[in-house]
């Protein structure tokens, strides 16, 4: 299928698509280098969107590099992007429209004929990464011969294993035969399993996928007379062969790493496994015609589509929350207050002065606690300075901010007071009241509670209308999402100042309805009470904790216990089935295992594997019934489908989307999956629950 094809088979897409124009410049380098053509990428249409390359993109910078053959006379071409974007890679807005393998195969061919062009030039290449480059843009940087990169620049990943795809332009032939195979895999794997981390300027440094860091305010003419010097021989970039005796040995151990992680659920951390893996002895020519062959396969599967869905969700819907009361002006928030010092309420701190900068009061019961938290928020500020992150003035400036009080008189000017204390009703009642008594009456008043009632928590205070749920995810800095919870009587303005604060504070935020753990804990504690359940009734601990492995959990149940600590998850068991004793079991087990002060399920070996700490074994009194993983699993899923319909008909939130954005950014579930929803409904495990589908009426692009 030739390039006019695919336009043609996606023309409906290319009605829509905001075509990537590639602008030429012929430029004197300095230093009397000769003469440059700069390419520059920018899609003029919509100034607010990254450049991408769909089919019409590829056309474009196809034709200047026709224009540029013109050229004889050229010394060297760069190609850089507009303001803050070199590229982000492949336009995924048309994929729906791919329908089969050889339209699929037509689109991964056409990037690689036009990128490989910009390497196999009669004169060097540079690419000028002065801003994001992700997926098939970073993989258009390392076609060229060079590469410099803004020491501003964010957003620099290859994140398609994470949107189950594999970076199918070139990046897994050129990557490892570039920096090695380990290098190679940390950032086309590891990276972008780890919920598409992104990398800095430093890194590609370090890593040698860029050659030279210059800053933001001149980068265009450092990076030309870099090109310049490079020309001149005045700079030798040297650059050291891959080990390729130790090659299979790294890929091997990455190999068992994502079988430990994922268990097979999806198929491409294991495609770009067996690609790297081969290029190690593979041509450039086969390495690209492998990648064809793998990614034509992978575009139509069901992964990508799925994929696709939840990056919406995480990139559009969490950006324009649904709910906000339209009309009313959220308050200036110039101090904030934090109730506790303990772990949670530290990382609070560290979060609110690190995004708000205003002046920050924590207070706990004794000064001792006090100084603890302090040192915590300074010992963190410190590390932030020790990694590059902040600057030593910077981080000095923000501890002035931080203050400690074993009172709360210290609320009296802050605009913005929430408490980390134990999750206890009454002790958060007291709290509350005490805060009122020392504040303002225009002072929002916030709660971290994680399983109980906003509504009750302020039923006795003088403005209840102040109070609102704002529950955060451990570990603060690192969990995305933000529920924001309105109680009965929260008023507008209230709930308006928590959706700034929390977008402030760079969280995704959902509004939720004031109900018992909201939705993330209210799924999660369904989930492991039937895990637990399962146990109590007779089934092995292994069968039962790896029941669920072929849906690619972050965590297996009893890690994720572990992690949130026993006494924690029994309370939160113990709250729920106080108001759902039909659903929500409580564990005697659990209990034992609390009482004795166990942390958790599990010991672990030397290596870091798990297993049963026999203490932990003779607490638990088990029952006759020995359930098989597969008869684990159904029961586990039908319980979950039960209580999103659920969630859904009490109205916790507005649709299932709003389950599904929580699942991915508040419990880290895969974009794989496509959020909890779709993978219910593509199981048929929500039809035989609840007799329909979540997504009816919902997202079009989930195949079922």
């Amino acid at each position: 299928m030739s390039t006019d094809d695919v336009r043609t088979k996606m023309s409906s897409a290319l009605a829509g698509e905001i075509i990537t124009h590639a602008k030429v410049r012929l430029l004197e380098l300095p230093l009397g280098a000769g003469q440059l053509a700069l390419i520059t990428l920018d899609n003029d249409q919509d100034h607010t969107r990254p450049s991408t390359f769909g089919p019409g993109g590829l056309a474009a910078l196809d034709n200047a590099l026709d224009l540029i053959g013109q050229h004889a006379e050229i010394a060297a071409v760069a190609v850089t992007g507009k303001p803050f974007v070199f590229a982000v890679g492949a336009d995924l807005s048309g994929v729906d429209l791919i329908d089969s393998l050889a339209a699929a195969r037509a689109v991964t061919e056409l990037g690689h004929r036009v990128f490989r062009r910009l390497g196999e030039l009669p004169v060097p290449s540079f690419a000028y990464i002065n801003g994001a480059a992700m997926g098939g843009g970073l993989e258009l940087a390392l076609h060229c011969t060079y590469r410099t990169v803004s020491t501003g620049a964010t957003g620099l990943s290859l994140p398609e294993v994470f949107l189950g795809l594999i970076p199918g332009w070139g990046g897994t032939w050129l990557l490892p035969n570039l920096i090695g195979p380990a290098n190679a895999l940390q950032v086309i794997i590891n990276n972008s399993m780890a919920q598409n981390k992104q990398m800095r300027p430093k890194d590609l440094i370090k890593l040698g996928i860029a050659d030279a860091a210059f800053e933001p305010a001149d980068f265009l003419e450092q990076s030309m007379l870099w090109t310049a010097r490079v020309l001149r021989a005045e700079v030798n970039v040297v650059r050291p062969e891959p080990d390729r005796q130790t090659w299979d040995d790294v890929v091997a151990a990455a190999r068992s790493g994502v079988a430990a992680r994922v268990h097979g659920a999806t198929p491409a951390p294991d495609v770009a496994l067996d690609l790297v893996a081969a290029a190690k002895t593979r041509t450039r020519d086969e390495g690209f015609t492998a990648e064809d062959e793998a990614l034509s396969a992978l575009m139509m599967g069901d992964d990508l589509r799925a994929s696709l869905y939840a990056f919406n969700l995480v990139n559009k819907r969490a950006r324009k929350p649904v709910g906000l009361p339209d009309k009313s002006t959220p308050r200036p928030v110039s101090k904030v207050g934090v109730v506790g010092a303990g772990l949670m309420a530290s990382q609070l701190a560290l979060l609110f002065v690190r995004r708000l900068q205003v002046p920050l009061i924590m207070t706990d019961l004794d000064e001792e606690r006090v100084v603890k938290g302090l040192a915590y928020v300074h010992g963190e500020l410190d590390a932030l300075v020790a990694n590059g992150r902040l600057t030593s003035d910077k981080a000095n400036r923000l501890k002035a901010l931080v203050t400690g009080s074993t009172s709360k008189a210290g609320f009296a000017d802050a605009d913005f007071v929430i408490e980390a204390v134990f999750e206890n009703l009454e002790i958060k009642q007291q709290v509350f009241a005490e805060i009122e008594s020392a504040v303002s009456d225009t002072c929002v008043m916030a709660t971290n509670t994680s399983s109980l009632s906003v509504t009750d928590m302020a039923q006795n205070l003088r403005h209840p209308e102040r109070v609102v749920g704002f529950h955060f995810f451990n570990p603060v800095a690192v969990m995305p999402l933000l529920e924001i919870a309105r109680g009965t009587q929260t008023d507008d303005a209230t709930l308006a100042t928590a959706f700034v604060v929390g977008k402030t504070l760079k969280k995704s935020c959902v509004l939720v309805k004031d109900r018992p753990a909201f939705v993330v804990n209210r799924l999660l504690t369904r989930y492991l009470g039937e895990i637990t359940r399962a146990v109590d009734e007779g089934t092995d601990f292994a069968v039962a904790d790896t029941a669920l492995e072929p849906l690619g959990l972050p965590l297996s149940p009893f890690v994720l216990l572990q992690l949130v600590g026993p006494a924690v998850a029994f309370h939160v068991s113990e709250t729920m089935n106080k108001v759902f004793p039909d659903r929500f079991y409580v564990s005697e087990n659990l209990r034992r295992l609390v009482a004795a002060g166990k942390t958790g399920v599990y010991i672990m070996d030397g290596a870091g594997k798990p297993s049963v700490d026999p203490e932990v074994a003779a607490l638990y009194q088990q029952g006759p019934v020995q359930l098989s993983a597969e008869m684990v699993r159904t029961r586990v899923l039908a319980a979950l489908a039960d209580e999103v319909q659920l969630i859904l008909d009490e109205g916790v939130v507005t649709a299932a989307e709003d389950v599904d954005l929580c699942m991915l950014l508040g419990a880290g579930w895969p974009f794989w999956l496509g959020g909890l929803t779709p993978y219910l409904d593509r199981t048929g495990t929500s039809q035989r629950v609840n007799g329909r589908r979540f997504l009816a009426s919902g997202v079009a692009s989930v195949p079922v």
